[in-house]
């Protein structure tokens, strides 16, 4: 299977290709296939993170409509709990975003995030690499809270952090380290006037006592995605920062190091401690695929047991 032969396919033959990723990660075809992916980066990643209830999927659901609106292809990975029963993913994708199944410009798939405390399936990356070549937009919404919701910088190209008013989210997340992560800032529920100017004006301040990007000044949004309130701004803001990472090398560097983030992280879970001490080179060239490099530590590591 192809990049071309999945473009091709439709929706049917990226379920398909989607399904062989999961179930054989690191076979030869599967790296050859995310590895003519990882060349080819077609769309602009967005990472849309936040707690339970904050109004992600509402927010999405608008975000979809706007980009389509714009002619745009918009792929969504979204992140669910997992079942302890079956490790499969609790809430799934078609509980929480409406969509048009005949519109072979959206593609919606439901991940597992099973042991991954940053609420991040381990084949996220995986799977992002192989829509980012699809599609001109590829949204990845985790539901993972606390410190360890930092790993969605690890897949996205700009990361959004949504905060409820009212809830306290905008101090505690603060503290929890979450403010060195997002790129832009939206409080959602903006209808709540009084509260939501208070969320903003909590997490503006926490901006200003965190180190923070050096190069880019995180926008701090109030939006009522329900009453289509603020969602032209953030649109906009995702639009600016993507103009951003796309000058003086700054996206490329970004991109790199999040392989070498993956690759050394998949090492660890597939093959272990031991496994990731005998792997042996983990960094990358520059332009070199993690997926290929992982085929081929993936086969060291089997001769050697």
């Amino acid at each position: 299977m192809t990049l071309e032969t999945i473009a091709a396919g439709g929706k049917a033959a990226l379920a398909r290709a989607l399904a062989v990723l999961e179930s054989n990660p690191d076979a030869g075809p599967t790296a050859d296939l995310l590895s003519a992916a990882h060349q080819a980066p077609r769309g602009h990643v967005v990472g849309i993170t936040g707690p339970p209830g904050v109004g992600k999927s509402t927010l999405l659901n608008t975000l979809i409509a706007a980009w389509r609106g714009e002619g745009k292809t918009v792929g969504i990975i979204a992140v669910d709990p997992s079942s302890r029963r079956s490790g499969g993913a609790l809430l799934g994708d078609r509980t929480r975003l409406k969509n048009d199944p005949e519109d072979q410009g959206v593609f919606v798939r439901s991940m597992a995030a099973r042991d991954h405390l940053g609420g991040l399936a381990g084949l996220t990356t995986a799977a992002m690499v192989l829509m980012r070549a699809l599609y001109d937009v590829v949204i990845v919404e985790s539901v993972g809270v606390g410190q360890s919701e930092t790993e969605i910088a690890g897949v996205a190209d700009t990361v959004v952090f949504c905060v409820q008013p009212g809830s306290g989210d905008s101090l505690q997340y603060m503290k929890a380290g979450i403010a060195e992560i997002p790129h832009i800032v939206a409080v959602t529920k903006a209808d709540m006037a009084v509260a939501a100017e208070r969320a903003r004006a909590d997490v503006a301040g926490a901006l200003t006592l965190s180190e923070h990007w050096s190069d880019w000044d995180v926008p701090v949004l109030k939006l009522s995605a329900s009453r289509g309130q603020g969602v032209d701004a953030l649109i906009a803001a995702i639009a600016n920062h993507a103009t951003h990472l796309n000058t003086d090398g700054r996206l490329s560097r970004a991109r790199h190091t999040q392989a070498e983030t993956w690759l050394e992280a998949f090492v660890r879970e597939r093959f272990g401690r031991e496994g990731l001490r005998r792997a042996g080179r983990l960094s990358l060239n520059d332009g070199e695929s993690p997926f290929a490099r992982l085929a081929e530590i993936a086969k060291t590591l089997g001769a050697d047991a």
